[in-house]
C-alpha cells in the first residue's frame, strides 16, 4: 500500500530560471541536485513546512517541452496574497489570475511559472 506523497516531478527546458523561480519568488528551498543515471538533471525543492519534494527535471533528449493551458498546476497556501502578489511582480512574475475571494472567505489567485506551469496561491480565511 502506498503510504505517502514523496515528490512531483515536472520537466523543463530552462533548469537554472525555473530553479530561480521557485526559489526566489515561491521560497522554496534547493535540497539536492544530480545527474541522473540517464542524463536527466535533477534539483529537488521543498516548501518550508512540508515533507513532499518539487523535482525538476532537465532531459533535452525526450523533446521540447509543451505544457497545455489548465493541465496542470501546484497548490501553496500564503499567508498575505497582496504581499505575495507585490513580491513576484518586483522579480517579474504578475499575477495572472485573481485574486479572488472564495466561498469560504479565502483569496485565491495565480502566478505563471515558467515554462508555462501554473502555481495557484491560497490564502485561506483569517
Amino acid at each position: 500500500m502506498v503510504k505517502k506523497l514523496l515528490h512531483t516531478r515536472y520537466r523543463v527546458s530552462d533548469l537554472e530560471k525555473t530553479v530561480s523561480f521557485y526559489k526566489d519568488v515561491l521560497g522554496l528551498k534547493e535540497v539536492r541536485r544530480h545527474t541522473s543515471p540517464r542524463g536527466s538533471q535533477l534539483v529537488f525543492l521543498q516548501t518550508p513546512g512540508s515533507e513532499e519534494e518539487i523535482e525538476l527535471c532537465k532531459f533535452d533528449e525526450s523533446g521540447p517541452v509543451n505544457v497545455g493551458s489548465d493541465i496542470t498546476h501546484l497548490a501553496f497556501e500564503v499567508d498575505d496574497l497582496e504581499a505575495f502578489a507585490k513580491h513576484a511582480a518586483a522579480k517579474g512574475y504578475p499575477l495572472s489570475d485573481g485574486p479572488t475571494k472564495t466561498g469560504s472567505g479565502g483569496m485565491i489567485a495565480f502566478v505563471d511559472a515558467p515554462e508555462g506551469y501554473e502555481i495557484e496561491l491560497i490564502q485561506h480565511a483569517k
